[in-house]
């Protein structure tokens, strides 16, 4: 009687490659090719939680809610001054599906500051 032997079914390296590769929870920080880095909850893949990011070109930065890698929640949106080099906050308030939505404040350059609410990232 001759014996059989079937290969076993294996699947690329990769697959696994990715599968350990797959954020979820709460990690460290997160650095883009760009040079932007990310600090808080991720959710398959995606900014999901509470978290920090800072955009490494513009200097600006958000700490708030995400959702599904998308500003979402409460948050605050700061640029630096040039002058001083400080973080100063231009929008604290709500975000939805990543513009300005419901009760928020923003203070302009020129010193203005509007409170009140939004809709679509503009004012209401």
């Amino acid at each position: 009687m001759p014996i059989v032997r079937y290969p076993q079914a294996t699947e690329p390296l990769w697959h696994e490659w990715d599968r350990k590769a797959q954020k979820c929870g709460l990690r460290h920080t997160v650095y883009a090719a760009n040079g932007d880095k990310y600090t808080g909850e991720w959710l398959d893949n995606l900014k999901h939680g509470k978290g920090t990011q800072v955009w490494r070109r513009t200097g600006a930065i958000y700490s708030g809610d995400w959702r599904f890698g998308r500003r979402d929640g409460y948050g605050s949106y700061s640029i630096p001054d040039p002058g001083t080099k400080e973080h100063k906050k231009v929008y604290t308030g709500w975000w939805k599906n990543d513009r300005q939505c419901g009760y928020g404040a923003m203070s302009y350059p020129d010193g203005e500051r509007y409170e009140g609410k939004w809709s679509g990232g503009l004012r209401s």
